[in-house]
Formats: C-alpha cells, structure tokens, sequence
C-alpha cells in the first residue's frame, strides 16, 4: 500500500513539474505571438499610410494631366483653324491670280487681233497715200529718218520702253537703228532700209531696174549680217530689215535676182528677215506675248515654289501633330494602366483589413487542460 502511495505522489509530483513546463512553453509562445502581432499591425499600418500617400501623389497626377489636357486642347483647336484657314487663303489667292492672268491674256488678245485690223486699215492708207510719200522723200536721209520714226512708233505701240533700244551702238561703232531686249540678256537687232530709187525706175526701166533693185536689196542684207549679226555681243544669228513701204515689201518678194533665187529667199540665206510695217507688228506681237508667256512662267514657278513650301510647313506640323497626339494616347493609356494598378492595391487592402486577426490555438481563458492531456491524466488515476 505504501509502494502504491509513494508511486502516486511520484506521479503528481511529475505531472504537477510537467504542467509548470507546460505553462512556461504557452507563455513564452504566447509572448512570441504577441510581439508578431505587433509588429503586423504596424505593418499595416505603414502599407495603409503609404497606400494613402500614393492615392494622393495618383490623384494630383491626374488633376495635373486632366489640367494639361483641358490646356493643350483649344491650342489643337486653333493650330487646325488656322492651318484650314491659311491652306484656303492661299487656294483662293492662287485661284485668283490664275484667273487675273487669264483674263488679262485674253484681253490682251483681244486688244492684238484689234490692233492688226487697225494695222491692216492704216496699211491700206499707207498704200494710198505712198504716191504722196515718194513725191516726199526725195532723199536718201530724209527716207532714212521716215523709216526710223515708222519704227521707232511701231515698237512704242507693241513693247514695253523697257524692252527696247533705239540707236543701239555695238563695239565696232555701227549703230543698229534698234535692238529688241530677249530673255537670257539676248539682242535682235533691227534695221530700216528704204531702196525707193531703184523701185520708182523698175516702173520706167523696166528690167535693167528691177535688176538693181535685186542688187540693192542683197547688199542691204549683207552689210545687216555682217554689222549686227554680233553673238559674241549677245545678238540672236538672226536680225530684221524692216522695208517701211508695203508696195516695196511686196517687190521685194516677187523679184529674184540674176541666179533666179527670189531676193526673200537670199535674204534667209544671210539670217536676216525682211519685214514691213504689217508683218513687223504681227512679229512684235508675237514677241510680245512670248515675253509677256515667259513671265507668267516666271510668276508661275514663283507661286509653285510658294506653295511647294507651305506644303513643307504642312508635312511638319503634320508630323508635329501626329508626334502630339501619340504622346496624348501615351499619357491616356498610362493614366489607365495607373487607375487599374491602384484598383487592384484598393482592392487588396480591403481584403487584408476585412479579414481581421485569426483566433490563436494556444489561448485557454478558462484554465483547462487540453483535452489529450486531460484524458492522459484520467486513464492513470
């Protein structure tokens, strides 16, 4: 009985050490598990301070970026006005600079086809009164000096002053009686010859007159091309010989000379073209409107290289515009991708925050013993 008794207390005095080790283990765990407590309540506390900083710092990010958007937009608005209202100016300036210029060239032709049947009537009085004229100019000088002012007035009534020279000196000391001014700096000279002796005795001499009257004409070509045929001094290789008498023009070109070549054709032969009044404003004209045609192709070009610039400037703010707008899209998808990330970090911390802190197994508030420990001790007793 004393062995069962000394047995028992044996017993309790182990159980009684073991519970104390127990109590001391559950204590310390329980003091571990506080400071862990502890140190995840405060870092959760820092991850929510800093979750409120960075929605903050994401909230003034969008202000600013909604603030530069709402700036840059009337500014867009604008430029696309402007650009729209620049492009149609200069359409509507172009249209009406074309349709200015061909308008004036149609009046221009008109006012030519009206000056050659003026032409045309004073040529017929001219005829009519040449009777008058020969009785007139009796001498050499003074036909020269009719010839001179009859085309002097011809190039007053079809050029620009600018675009002629009367008495024009070369370097050799001849004196064309003109020089029409070309494009490129070139030179035509023109030159007044008026062989009204010989014509007046082809009527009484006949053939013997017409035959000096060839021989005058041919050497008036050759002195023409060998005086002011210059192109080292910027003439054109072909010159004028202006007859100011439509009855003698019309001799000249039904007489040839003593080799059957008509005298028109020689005078071809020399670069020199033989014209009257008539047929020298027609060439005047023409030269005219080339002049006036060289110009407006000048104007032209002009205007293309103008407009070939404000296509330039189009291009680049174009390219401007586009590189804007990618950086518009840019800022968007990134303001998006920004609002999702912060979503999803809202989302998290209300998840951790809402699941609150789990029940710890080691807590007995009411001092029992667990249960296999309880029923251990049951068993022995």
């Amino acid at each position: 009985m004393n062995v069962f008794l000394i047995g028992g207390v044996i017993l309790v005095a182990i159980l009684v050490i073991w519970l104390a080790l127990q109590t001391v283990q559950s204590r310390e765990k329980s003091g571990a598990i506080e400071s862990q407590m502890n140190e995840l309540r405060r870092d959760l506390q820092t991850i929510a301070t800093s979750q409120a900083s960075s929605t903050g710092k994401l909230e003034a990010i969008a202000k600013n970026v909604a603030q530069r958007l709402d700036s840059v937009a009337p500014a867009l608005q604008d430029a696309i006005k402007n650009s729209a209202q620049i492009t149609g100016q200069m359409t509507s300036d172009a249209q009406t600079k074309m349709a200015g210029e061909l308008k004036s060239t149609r009046d221009q032709i008109s006012q030519i086809q009206r000056h050659l049947g003026e032409v045309q009537e004073a040529g017929k009085q001219m005829a009519q009164a040449t009777q008058t004229l020969e009785s007139i100019l009796g001498g050499a000088k003074s036909r020269g000096s009719f010839g001179e002012v009859t085309l002097e007035r011809l190039l007053e009534d079809s050029l620009p002053s600018a675009q002629y020279v009367m008495q024009y000196r070369f370097s050799s000391g001849e004196a064309a009686d003109a020089v029409i001014k070309l494009r490129d700096k070139k030179l035509m000279a023109i030159d007044s010859k008026f062989p009204l002796d010989a014509y007046r005795r082809i009527a009484a001499e006949g053939d013997e007159a017409r035959r000096a009257f060839a021989t005058a004409v041919k050497g008036h070509a050759d002195a023409i091309t060998k005086k002011y045929i210059v192109p080292d001094e910027g003439t054109l290789d072909v010159a004028l010989m202006f007859v100011p008498s439509e009855s003698v023009y019309y001799e000249l070109l039904q007489t040839s000379d003593s080799k059957g070549q008509s005298l028109d054709a020689y005078c071809r032969d020399k670069k020199v073209i033989a014209v009257s009044p008539n047929t020298l404003y027609a060439h005047l004209c023409v030269i005219a409107m080339g002049l006036r045609g060289m110009q407006m192709e000048e104007n032209a070009q002009r205007l293309l290289a103008s407009l070939s610039g404000m296509e330039k400037q189009m291009e680049k703010f174009a390219d401007k515009f586009a590189t804007l707008g990618t950086h518009l899209k840019n800022a968007q998808q990134s303001y998006s991708e920004s609002d999702k990330l912060f979503e999803r970090a809202q989302n998290t911390l209300e998840t951790m925050l809402g699941a609150g802190v789990p029940e710890l197994p080691f807590e007995n508030p009411q001092g029992t013993l667990p249960l296999p420990l309880e029923a251990s001790f049951k068993k022995n007793a």
